[in-house]
């Protein structure tokens, strides 16, 4: 049977939360043969520039025709992932490539990276350290622990606007924090790949791992462009394909407003939210809506090796390609979110841009904070495994996630998981499928203990896993 996506421990979606979407990296293009599935299913999409090395990578699935494939549950080489149901694919940098052919199976909406120009978007999403938020909704976040990379309360230095309610005046407030990134792959120009926002006044801005990886992995230059239209030189710190994000650095970007962080714990749906950043290479670009839907479990990526797992902020302002790593933004003029990826309702090539239908979706804000702290610290970031593979694809399923294979060695064997073991709450909060659980998962940090009911059988118990690490 075919192995799947490790599990993450914080990714818990809360009560009444659907099963992820299909969902592709804004800027990729849907497979035309791709269809809106029925409700219940997780979100399936492709991200836009290749992952770094921790990133999941997929496993042929064996001769079992008709078991459906697994994903690894912490572990994270090329075989021990197999491919996750359908992903989309994504737009390839510059040069026009035919499509890749989509693996047959579950159908679900496609997601589509942001990004102009995208590469393969690799990983797994990893946990979001909610315990290190400040539980006063109207303050941003707070320094998390002794000999943190990032200060946060320095980067709250823009206070929430005092008449909240205006989507003027947040972007006023907002579009001088946002840039365009333009990057260049195999010498060619990708013109306006994507979007970021400046997170201190360092000169760090915060965008997607596939708006920058293809020039990143290829020593192809990358430029930030701001609201007045200057193009500055950017570095990259270090990218998380796993999380879809990444930190860049402007030398001589002091200058920058840093934008202001919020959380995205005290976001309800129906609020209201804007999305700024360049769609489609138009700068300054600011589009609103609502909150749709909270813990969307939502997995993207171009190919089986390369998908990155989101318990999402689902929104129906418009996003399409060039919005990939914007703010999305409360009325408060603060960042809930980094925009990633969108769902398409098929009929997308590789020639046509994946566009908006009001389905998109955004990293949460404090997963965001932990992984660019981690990179800023030592350069790289972490994320939670257990060290089993779960079933991923084949048929639906909406009982929970089976347990297809317990590591040897890892912290799911120590905590007493068994092949065939079917999970059905993190933390008692439910699951109806092996996305779910790996998104549940990875809202956690490594070190962390989570509680699993399992059903064995005819036997219901529960048992506690102390969650492993990896880089990626």
């Amino acid at each position: 049977m075919n192995d799947g996506p490790d599990l993450d421990p914080d990714a818990t979606p809360e009560p009444g939360s659907t099963e992820p979407e299909p969902t592709q990296p804004i800027g990729a293009h849907a497979a035309a043969e791709e269809r809106w599935a029925p409700p219940g299913g997780a979100p399936v999409g492709p991200r836009h520039s290749a992952g770094e090395p921790s990133a999941a990578e997929h496993v042929p699935a064996e001769p079992a025709p008709a078991a459906p494939p697994s994903a690894p549950l912490g572990t994270h080489s090329a075989e021990t992932y197999p491919p996750p149901p359908p992903i989309t694919q994504v737009i390839p940098p510059a040069a026009k490539s035919p499509a890749r052919a989509r693996p047959s199976g579950w159908v679900w909406p496609l997601v589509a990276a942001l990004a102009l120009v995208v590469g393969t978007v690799g990983g797994v999403l990893g946990g979001i350290g909610y315990s290190e938020w400040n539980d006063d909704p109207d303050t941003g976040p707070r320094a998390s622990s002794p000999g943190s990379g990032v200060d946060y309360s320095d980067l709250n230095t823009q206070p929430p606007l005092e008449k909240p309610g205006s989507v003027a005046r947040v972007a006023q407030e907002v579009l001088p924090s946002t840039v365009q990134i333009i990057a260049e792959f195999e010498g060619v120009e990708a013109g306006a790949t994507g979007s970021g926002f400046v997170l201190d006044d360092q000169g760090h801005i915060v965008t997607n791992n596939h708006v920058v990886a293809d020039a990143a992995e290829n020593d192809g230059p990358i430029e930030i462009v701001d609201q007045d239209g200057n193009r500055q030189h950017a570095t990259v710190v270090g990218r998380s394909p796993v999380y879809d994000l990444a930190v860049l650095h402007v030398a001589g970007g002091e200058d920058l407003a840093p934008a202001s962080l919020g959380r995205s714990g005290p976001l309800r749906v129906g609020e209201p939210v804007v999305a700024i950043g360049a769609p489609l290479g138009l700068s300054s670009t600011v589009t609103s809506g609502i909150v749709s839907a909270l813990n969307r479990p939502v997995t993207t990526g171009s190919t089986a090796d390369d998908s990155s797992f989101i318990n999402a902020i689902q929104t129906d302002a418009a996003i399409n390609p060039g919005n990939s790593g914007g703010p999305l933004v409360n009325l408060q003029g603060q960042v809930v979110g980094v925009n990633s990826a969108i769902a398409t309702n098929g009929g997308g090539s590789f020639d046509e841009e994946a566009g908006n239908i009001g389905v998109g979706f955004a990293i949460p804000v404090e997963q965001v904070v932990t992984t660019a702290d981690q990179i800023l610290e030592t350069g790289e970031a972490q994320y939670p495994v257990i060290g089993a593979r779960v079933q991923t694809g084949g048929p639906a399923q909406f009982d929970g996630a089976t347990v297809d294979e317990v590591l040897e060695n890892s912290p799911a064997e120590e905590a007493g998981l068994k092949d065939g073991d079917l999970i059905t709450h993190v933390n008692g909060t439910r699951v109806t499928d092996g996305i779910g659980l790996i998104v549940a998962i990875r809202t956690h940090q490594p070190g962390e203990t989570i509680e699993f009911t399992v059903e064995r059988g005819e036997d219901q118990q529960t048992i506690s896993v102390v969650l492993d690490g990896e880089v990626g």
